[in-house]
């Protein structure tokens, strides 16, 4: 879900609800691949559905039988109903973990026929999903959303015994926590309504310093050589036209960057700051190797290889004019590297994933999906 508030997703779905326009491509809307057979090769997509409206939905591309099938945890699971926007989808073992945003659970299945198992219950807005190992995972919570000044207070990470999927301690930390990374046994976590990324010991689950970055840290991943790096927004500020469309004001906003974090020492290395100020730079994601990490910026796609001192001055992926929610999703195939980009055509109809060429960013083809994809996972 693009960072903004949990009042940005209740006010533009129903915007949207009211006036969407449906859009179109050469693609078909197949939903021909079998059911209860997610191990094969393929990859899953979590489509967040549109907020209070209970139409989360995970879709399966099947490379064998080069078809997609939508609703694939509704055909296996019905009348049990996903929930309210999936945020997040991470695989631990044989079990997936299905982090709905506003319906406050997690949803646990198993990972290879999506048969519903637990639910990981008493959560306020969880956000990210990231597991240790077996046993324990960490789950990145909002709280205290004030609708009078959309405004919220301190988040937490909610720790959880994933043999029982029950909470098992909560931790505070900065506003708006958003995704988390594990890494030499501690574990990241960006604080998007603040300037910090929490670190905290996973032997002990107590956390042992804040590093300052720039304001709104959204995305982490870590490269070849052991380093963190880190996508802030900048101070991202929303605006409305005269026809009450919500838009971010460059004007108003400041720079994005990407900070390089030595996990040694929990110190800056380097920061990379936009020239641009809006909109925001977000969702970093490191190719197999480690030696090159996407993001999407400006409505384009980017590569930045991670031994570079400057950011990358030409996108690999250019789909021209700014659309405020043009890609809403991004994953990067290990085995061939093709991109994987879901486009979310508005919060109210079904999205799009296209797929590009890893080294001339041209599109390959594209399928109709879910709402709002914005996840895949590999199989």
């Amino acid at each position: 879900m693009k960072k903004i508030t949990r009042f940005r997703s209740y006010l533009l779905s129903a915007a949207f609800a009211f006036g969407a326009v449906v859009f179109t491509s050469c693609s078909d809307d197949t939903n021909n691949g079998p059911a209860g057979e997610y191990a094969r090769n393929g990859v899953l997509i979590s489509n967040e559905g549109a907020m209070t409206y209970s139409n989360a939905s995970v879709s399966f591309y099947s490379h064998d039988s080069k078809s997609v099938e939508n609703e694939s945890f509704k055909k296996v699971n019905a009348p049990l109903v996903l929930g309210d926007v999936l945020q997040h989808m991470a695989q631990q073992g044989d079990r997936l973990y299905l982090v709905m945003n506003n319906s406050g659970k997690v949803v646990v299945t198993n990972a290879n026929t999506l048969k519903a198992e637990s639910e990981i219950a008493g959560l306020e807005a969880p956000r990210y999903f990231a597991a240790l190992n077996d046993d324990k995972g960490y789950v990145t919570e909002w709280l205290g959303y004030d609708p009078a000044t959309y405004a919220y207070s301190n988040g937490r990470v909610a720790v959880v015994d994933l043999k029982t999927n029950t909470v098992t301690k909560t931790i505070t930390v900065g506003v708006k926590p958003e995704q988390l990374l594990i890494a030499a046994g501690k574990l990241y976590v960006t604080n998007s309504g603040g300037n910090t990324v929490t670190v905290i010991n996973t032997a002990t689950d107590a956390i042992e310093t804040s590093i300052t970055v720039n304001d709104g840290p959204n995305s982490l991943a870590l490269d070849r050589n052991n380093t963190l790096w880190v996508s802030s927004s900048g101070i991202e500020v929303w605006d409305v036209d005269e026809d009450d469309n919500w838009f971010v004001s460059e004007e108003k906003s400041t720079p994005g960057s990407l900070a390089k974090i030595n996990t040694t020492s929990n110190s800056v290395m380097s920061t990379l700051t936009f020239s641009q100020n809006a909109p925001a730079p977000g969702k970093l994601t490191p190719n197999l190797n480690g030696d090159k990490l996407y993001y999407v910026f400006n409505n384009k796609v980017w590569v930045q290889d991670v031994n570079a001192t400057t950011l990358a001055t030409k996108p690999l992926i250019d789909r021209g004019t700014y659309v405020a929610y043009g890609f809403n999703g991004l994953g990067i195939e290990p085995a061939s590297g093709t991109i994987y980009a879901g486009k979310a055509t508005d919060y109210a109809s079904n999205g799009w994933v296209v797929r590009y060429n890893p080294q001339s960013g041209a599109a390959v083809d594209s399928f109709r999906v879910g709402i709002a994809p914005n996840g895949f996972l590999f199989r």
